[in-house]
C-alpha cells in the first residue's frame, strides 16, 4: 500500500484528493494538513511514501517548503501539486527535489499515475505542463528547426543550470541519455560547450524573459 499525505491549505482539495486515492487498491491517504508544521508533525506521527505538496501554501515558500520536508524525511518522495504550470515553479521544483509535478484538476487516474511512477522511482509531470513547455519551445531559427521536441527540452534544461542527473530526472531518462541528448545538441548547433549552448538558448528566447510567461 503507497502511504499517501497531502499539504495543502484548502481542505476541499484533501476532500478531493482522498475520494479519488481512495477509489484505488493500492494507494491510501494517511494523512492531511494545512501547513508545513502541520505536515511535519503527520509525517513524525505516520510516515508517508509520497508528499503531494501545494507550492503555495500561506506563510510558506513553495521550493523551501521541499527542502524542508525533504531534510526532515530523506527517502520522502514529494510531487508537487500545484494549480500553475509556470515555467519557474516546474523547473525550481525540480531543482529542489520533487520527483514529480501535477496540476490540480488533473484526473483522479493520472494522480493516481504520477503517485505509482514517482513511487517505483522514477519521475512524473503532468502532460499539459510537457506540452506547454514544447510549444513554448518551437523552432525559431534554422539551428533549433534541427533539434527534435526533446532535444530541445532537454536544451532548455540545460541552459535553465539543470546537469545532467537533473535533466534525467525531470524527463524520467537515464543520466547516459541525457548525456546523449547534450552531445548531440552540441553537435547539430556546432557549439563546443553547455555555456555556449545556454547563451544561444538565450539568445533564441528559449530561457528567460517572454518564453517563461
Amino acid at each position: 500500500m503507497i502511504r499517501v499525505l497531502i499539504v495543502d491549505d484548502h481542505p476541499i482539495v484533501h476532500d478531493g484528493v482522498a475520494a479519488a486515492l481512495n477509489r484505488t487498491s493500492d494507494i491510501r491517504l494517511v494523512g492531511a494538513a494545512e501547513t508545513i508544521d502541520a505536515g511535519l508533525r503527520a509525517i513524525r506521527a505516520t510516515p508517508p511514501d509520497v508528499v503531494l505538496l501545494d507550492m503555495r501554501l500561506q506563510g510558506s515558500e513553495g521550493l523551501s517548503a521541499i527542502e524542508t520536508l525533504l531534510a526532515a524525511s530523506p527517502a520522502l518522495r514529494v510531487i508537487v501539486f500545484s494549480a500553475y504550470d509556470l515555467d519557474e515553479y516546474v523547473f525550481g521544483a525540480i531543482r529542489a527535489g520533487a520527483k514529480g509535478y501535477v496540476l490540480k484538476g488533473t484526473p483522479g487516474a493520472e494522480l493516481a499515475t504520477a503517485i505509482r511512477r514517482v513511487h517505483a522511482g522514477d519521475s512524473y509531470v503532468s502532460p499539459a505542463v510537457s506540452a506547454k513547455l514544447v510549444e513554448q519551445m518551437q523552432p525559431r531559427s534554422r539551428g533549433s528547426r534541427s533539434l527534435t521536441s526533446r532535444e530541445l527540452m532537454v536544451l532548455r534544461l540545460m541552459a535553465s543550470g539543470l546537469p545532467n542527473k537533473d535533466i534525467a530526472t525531470a524527463l524520467g531518462i537515464t543520466e547516459r541519455t541525457a548525456r546523449t541528448h547534450v552531445s548531440h545538441i552540441l553537435s547539430k548547433l556546432g557549439l563546443r560547450s553547455r555555456t555556449q549552448a545556454a547563451l544561444w538558448a538565450a539568445r533564441e528566447g528559449l530561457v528567460g524573459g517572454g518564453a517563461d510567461s
